[in-house]
């Protein structure tokens, strides 16, 4: 059970003294100051529980605990106050979601107890959530693979550019980040309702008739309709309606000002178009125009992500389907023997798609040796 603690006043005596009657029971952790404590929050792992004097100069224990909510919503916040009047209860309640107040003084004892309760609340919110993270996981996978049997372009896309959202995510920390994973694996969804050869129309970069650009436009917005419709998943589809929006627009198409959109669509946003890109352009072109003619679309410090990420040198194998190992990405679509696709490239490797090749094998023959990204293997980066 994680007992990591961290303890916010403003009076170090205070702190020292609770640190040492608490150290046996916790890992106790202090910070003398809220504007500390705000740092120790972001750059450090996620604390258990949370525990700040309300009455602080310049940083309050209001706005710690809430910036702690912020950035770790799982962490337990407590709040030490000699001051527990209603607008105090109230703010602290609205801004900081507590746990539980404690007046000062507060004796040792009373304090260990709050914080035992806190740290078993915060072990049921983490394992609420990786429930909740590994059901919605296995669900939209299925739903992902079974429509990628109907638009295998518009879900070969999705393939590619969650392999790297989620990657991008890693790099920049972004809270939540199963929802943006989850975004970008269904965010071509609104596109079964496009023909396939609109599709091809459109990543080939020829021109659309004003009834197929209606029916691009429209993707976003139909599939985050569709995903609306499962429980909990509001987030997500927030992420699917929002993935075109550009940074150089001060108000999106679903008239969303900009500041609003979330950076996980401002990620899909710009891997997507990169992704599309690929399609009629070099990897060196596909960069160029990010970097210069389109720099101005997408968010910087995402887009110095992906550069970063697309410095490290990609480990490809050419293996026979026997050799396919799971979490592999195909790097090149394969294909049967008289030329059908079986799968696109960017999808990554499981257990129904080995077992599809293995089927197909027998039966027509399948293309072999097949070129995989192995993305357990050691990266190095290029200058």
């Amino acid at each position: 059970m994680c007992k990591r603690i961290l303890l916010v006043d403003d009076e170090p005596n205070i702190l020292n003294g609770y640190k040492r009657h608490l150290r046996k029971l916790f890992d106790v952790e202090v910070a003398d100051g809220g504007a500390k404590a705000i740092q120790r929050i972001e750059a450090d792992e996620a604390y258990a529980v949370v525990v700040s004097d309300m009455q602080m100069p310049e940083v309050s224990g209001v706005q710690v605990l809430a910036h702690a909510a912020k950035v770790h919503p799982d962490t337990v916040r407590i709040m030490l106050t000699g001051n527990a009047d209603q607008n105090t209860a109230v703010c602290a309640v609205n801004e900081g979601r507590i746990f539980r107040f404690l007046n000062k003084p507060c004796e040792p004892e009373a304090l260990a107890q709050a914080l035992d309760a806190g740290t078993q609340q915060y072990q049921v919110l983490r394992a609420e959530r990786n429930l909740l993270s590994k059901t919605l996981g296995g669900s939209v996978s299925l739903m992902s693979e079974v429509l990628s049997m109907v638009n295998p372009i518009a879900f070969g896309s999705s393939s590619r550019v969650r392999n790297m959202t989620r990657q991008i995510c890693a790099k920049l920390g972004i809270a939540n980040a199963w929802e943006v994973e989850i975004a970008a694996m269904l965010s071509k969804i609104g596109c079964v309702s496009v023909p396939i050869k609109t599709l091809e129309k459109w990543y080939s970069g020829d021109p659309l008739s004003s009834d197929e650009k209606e029916m691009i436009e429209a993707y976003p917005k139909i599939g985050a309709s569709l995903v609306r419709k499962i429980p909990r998943l509001q987030g997500v589809a927030q992420l699917i309606e929002l993935q075109c929006c550009r940074a150089d627009q001060s108000i999106c198409k679903p008239d969303v000002p900009l500041e609003e959109v979330p950076i996980g669509a401002q990620v899909l946003k710009l891997l997507a178009d990169y992704d599309a890109l690929l399609w009629t352009n070099s990897k060196p072109k596909a960069i160029e125009l990010i970097t210069s003619q389109r720099k101005s679309w997408y968010n910087l410090k995402v887009l110095e992500a992906l550069l970063e990420l697309l410095k490290e040198t990609e480990v490809i194998k050419s293996l026979k389907i026997s050799e396919l190992k799971f979490g592999m990405i195909f790097e090149e679509d394969v294909k049967t023997s008289d030329g059908s696709i079986l799968v696109t490239q960017g999808q990554e490797v499981n257990e129904s798609i080995i077992r599809r090749l293995q089927n197909f094998d027998r039966t027509q023959g399948v293309l072999q040796p097949i070129a995989v990204q192995d993305v357990n293997a050691p990266i190095e980066k290029t200058e």
